[in-house]
């Protein structure tokens, strides 16, 4: 046996790979989730960089941090470890965590229906999940209240000329792009050009755009550009891009909840009205408007996202001090020019 080891549940929604630390992290300073997120991001990196790099893993995946909850009403709680970041929340992620947690038996399963409570970074987050049989057939998600900054900002592209962005909150900050201004379609064989432009857009973003959540400290970024189209029956088409340059294979809870508040802002959306989001390979999230809040002044939409994992598997990472590449590596055949951005 090894003395020290990361045991880790492989789990996808709708192809988005989502694992989840299900044993032996070491402890992360912080009396909140989002004090524990910030810690990883500002102090110590060394866990997230060991399961997100090479050779461990590779850039189109998440690993998920399961952690004891910090506040008394909720069962668990986990941070979102990507290749870039921590990152606060996450939709397909979290119904990865939920199918985990239960099919575990982590949390004890109760069907048809169980109600799990996750402490995250951006808030309490209920998760209502299906179950038959001793399996986790869905997850409906009642997210955090989802909010839009700005409707068609400006953004000046020396690629595209001038672009608009709608800039809203959906468990983290998105800047949403028609795709049509970049002239491509959402279809898997545009999925590189698609990634490409998200990031240079992300990019241009950052001295463009100011954002800031009024209620939570340090949620300051816009974490993820989503291209975004309308299909012939009425779903949304969505693309959510992410460092270092890939395409999110899920339809997008948090990219999701946020297109449902600027519908909603648009007046196009009330509550109890739904969405459907598809994915570039054809997966679908349920969104619903279940109610309307404020999030300081702004007008915010309650959503629930509806979707589906599947646990495909375990994984055992020793942690050995002897090994070169302790803290991965990364190289630009797969971040591309964002490599250079590493600290």
């Amino acid at each position: 046996m090894w003395k020290n080891s990361l045991d880790l549940l492989l789990v996808h929604a709708q192809g988005e790979i989502g694992k989840v630390i299900v044993g032996g992290a070491p402890e992360i300073p912080g009396a909140t989730i989002l004090d524990k997120m910030n810690h990883i991001n500002n102090v110590d990196d060394g866990l997230r960089r060991f399961v997100t790099f090479e050779p461990r893993a590779h850039v189109a995946m998440t690993v998920n941090l399961l952690l004891e909850p910090t506040r008394p009403d909720a069962d668990a709680a986990f941070i979102v470890l990507q290749a870039d970041r921590a990152h606060p929340m996450s939709g397909s992620n979290c119904i990865c965590v939920v199918t985990a947690l239960l099919e575990t038996g982590r949390v004890k399963m109760v069907e048809p229906e169980t109600v799990v409570k996750l402490d995250t970074a951006a808030g309490l987050i209920t998760a209502r999940a299906r179950c038959e049989n001793g399996r986790c057939v869905s997850v409906s998600l009642d997210n955090v209240p989802a909010f839009v900054l700005a409707l068609d900002a400006p953004v000046a592209t020396p690629k595209w000329g001038n672009i608009r962005a709608d800039i809203a909150f959906g468990g983290v900050f998105y800047a949403l792009v028609d795709v049509q201004q970049i002239g491509l379609t959402i279809a898997t064989e545009n999925a590189r050009a698609l990634a490409e432009a998200g990031i240079e857009i992300k990019a241009l973003l950052r001295d463009q755009v100011k954002v800031s959540h009024p209620e939570i400290a340090g949620l300051d970024e816009i974490a993820y550009v989503m291209f975004r189209d309308r299909d012939p029956d009425g779903a949304v088409r969505t693309c959510t891009t992410l460092k270092p340059g890939r395409v999110d294979r899920s339809p997008c809870g948090t990219g999701s909840s946020a297109n449902l508040a600027v519908l909603h802002a648009r007046g196009e959306v009330k509550p109890g009205d739904a969405r459907i989001s598809r994915s570039i390979i054809g997966g679908t999230f349920r969104a619903e408007a279940i109610g309307e809040a404020a999030v300081g002044n702004i007008k915010a939409v309650l959503p629930r996202i509806t979707g589906e994992a599947w646990v495909y598997g375990r994984e055992q990472l020793r942690i050995d001090p002897n090994d070169p590449f302790q803290k991965g590596f990364a190289l630009s055949d797969t971040w591309g020019p964002q490599v250079g951005e590493l600290g």
